[in-house]
């Protein structure tokens, strides 16, 4: 029989996807904070490369699924520059916001955004990881993640987390992209987002290397049904997705009962 005992000073390392690399668990989150470091500026137009504008038809179908009401409090994670949350406050009337991002540089564009909109008394700016929020239990009445849970090194500890911040009553809703259900689209697909995103973030941000991780993250995160799986194992009810443009969005949500 082997001995599978480690030798002394041996540790066990974990693994994790960056976009078709594999690294350590523990590098992830700082490669992922460079990346949106240097791309903060650009990130707007980096979501409308990616989705050809169609990620503000995604997000506008986003706001009305989760149905905003005057009042409630917001926790957007991965936020960036506060575009949820900003659509967040405009449908509910009033309330708060709360931005939450692992990178610095996108709070701070985010800042600038809502200043220029007057919405500064809403919203709240606050650097964190999706997998240890900074937050007491049940504070928000709302969690919402947009293209950003395929970028958490465990996102399975991230819905933990949110459903631990929200309240009795609160909803969960996670917009990401995902995978269409007919093998050949699906191939079809592939295609155009491995060869022509990466030059179109060429020649619009001069910035290839940013793009062919987004491309390859997307590839590597769980398909609808595994995500929902997810979902219900972090402990919410009622949860259900949506199909956006045939699957390649995706919306989640799920209820803390």
């Amino acid at each position: 029989m082997t001995d599978k005992t480690p030798f002394p000073g041996a540790r066990d390392e974990r693994t994790t996807h960056f976009g078709a690399r594999t690294v350590r668990e523990e590098e992830k989150a700082g490669m992922v904070r460079d990346l949106f470091s240097d791309v903060a500026n650009k990130y707007d137009i980096m979501n409308d490369v990616m989705s050809v504008g169609i990620h503000r038809l995604w997000k506008e179908a986003m706001m009305d699924w989760l149905a905003p009401r005057p009042g409630q409090r917001l926790l957007d994670v991965a936020g960036g520059t506060g575009d949820i949350s900003f659509k967040f406050l405009k449908r509910a009337g009033y309330g708060h916001a709360t931005v939450c991002d692992l990178t610095e540089g996108m709070l701070v564009e985010g800042r600038k955004r809502a200043e220029a909109a007057q919405l500064a008394d809403s919203l709240d700016w606050v650097v964190g990881d999706a997998m240890a929020l900074p937050f007491e239990d049940s504070s928000f009445d709302v969690y919402t993640i947009s293209f950003g849970i395929r970028n958490v090194t465990d996102p399975q500890k991230a819905l933990h987390e949110a459903y631990r911040v929200l309240k009795p009553g609160g909803r969960l809703m996670v917009l990401e992209f995902s995978q269409l259900p007919n093998p050949m689209m699906q191939k079809a697909y592939d295609l155009y987002s491995f060869n022509v995103i990466p030059r179109m973030g060429q020649v619009i941000a001069n910035d290839r290397d940013s793009y062919q991780y987004l491309v390859e993250s997307i590839r590597n995160f769980p398909d609808q049904e595994t995500f929902l799986g997810m979902v219900r194992a972090a402990g919410f009810e009622q949860a259900k997705y949506r199909n956006l443009s045939m699957g390649i969005a995706c919306l989640h949500s799920g209820w803390k009962l």
